[in-house]
């Protein structure tokens, strides 16, 4: 977007933000906000972002995760931006209930109400917006087949990872020729479905099979239950390697990857793994169910089913015909339908479409 615009970021503080300035080449400018309900941060959050749009005049303010769509969207809508773009990818009410549903509720029409363009990211999250009235159909739109910003399927590559780098990641992790791998790469929280996927793990009856956990424990959010934990600390076969800036090693020494999250936008990690050619078995959720087509490049199970789950996992151990034709079919269909750059132009067209 560089080469047709001035972009500036803004996000709250944190170390990717250095990162992302030189990543991008763009100006990224910080706005504290949280992640949490917090209506006195967020109301000081919502006048720096207004005096930020004031002086800046963008034409466009374009707003990703609910809190920065939230304040984004009202800050932008007060400031007299005339384009306010919405990106939305999974939805946190979508696993709340009571009154914070209702919160959620009004904060997710509050949205869109201040949005001129909102964009789900899936098809489900576009069925979900119109069933649950948060805004008129007028305003959705999807972009491309979704996702928000599509796969880099020349970086995700199973060529990219060097016989010697999977050699001394096997070694390292004491992972042997003839074991069976399962790869989940996501926050190690209860949404993610990793009490689940735990327990599936530890039921299969095979010998043989090994369960790498790639991403950081987030246990002030969303905490597993101190089952899981002990598990994971106490079974070898279980092996647990924090945040990797870097997963493709990751996918490139594993066989299947298994993604039971509760709920999800569009998931980028399984467009990665599938971009690895590697087979899923995914939760029946919003954009889990369009990557992945049921017995074509992967299995679909019901969210929170752990005996589902550790009959999915056992059946790709065991069939070795049906696992090499999912792994044939996994790269091939993520290349047609959500390669990066095709998901880029879309969105430049939308772009230039609504500057007229």
């Amino acid at each position: 977007m560089n080469q047709f615009f001035e972009i500036v970021g803004v996000s709250a503080s944190g170390k990717e933000s250095e990162k992302v300035k030189l990543r991008e080449g763009i100006r990224v400018e910080t706005i504290e906000m949280t992640r949490k309900i917090t209506p006195i941060q967020d109301l000081v959050a919502l006048w720096r972002l207004y005096r930020f749009f004031k002086k800046e005049k963008p034409q466009i303010v374009h707003s990703h995760t609910p809190k920065a769509g939230l304040l984004g969207m009202m800050a932008a809508k007060l400031a007299g931006i005339p384009i306010r773009m919405h990106t939305v990818a999974g939805m946190p009410l979508m696993e709340a209930t009571g009154i914070k549903r209702k919160i959620l509720n009004f904060v997710e029409r509050l949205t869109y109400r201040s949005a001129t363009h909102v964009y789900p990211n899936s098809k489900g999250l576009y069925e979900f917006i119109l069933n649950e009235n948060f805004t008129s159909k007028s305003k959705l739109k999807i972009i491309g087949q979704g996702s928000s910003n599509g796969i880099d399927t020349t970086y995700f590559s199973p060529d990219e990872v060097s016989e010697e780098t999977k050699s001394e990641l096997r070694n390292k992790w004491g992972i042997e020729k003839n074991d069976f791998v399962f790869v989940f790469v996501g926050r190690m929280v209860k949404d993610k479905g990793i009490n689940e996927l735990v327990k599936a793990f530890s039921q299969l009856k095979t010998q043989n099979s090994k369960l790498i956990l790639v991403g950081p424990f987030e246990q002030e959010l969303d905490p597993l239950s101190s089952e899981t934990i002990q598990e994971i600390n106490e079974n070898s076969a279980i092996i647990s390697v924090g945040f990797q800036a870097d997963v493709r090693p990751y996918f490139a020494i594993s066989d299947a990857l298994v993604f039971p999250s509760y709920r999800e936008g569009f998931p980028n990690v399984v467009m990665q793994a599938g971009a690895m050619g590697l087979p899923s078995i995914v939760s029946d959720i919003n954009g889990c169910n369009e990557i992945i087509v049921e017995n074509e490049n992967g299995l679909i199970i019901p969210t929170k089913d752990e005996r589902a789950l550790s009959i999915a996992m056992l059946k790709l151990v065991q069939e070795t015909d049906l696992r090499n034709r999912f792994a044939l079919n996994a790269r091939k269909m993520i290349l047609d339908r959500y390669e990066q750059n095709r998901v880029w132009e879309k969105l430049l067209e939308e772009y230039r479409n609504l500057l007229g």
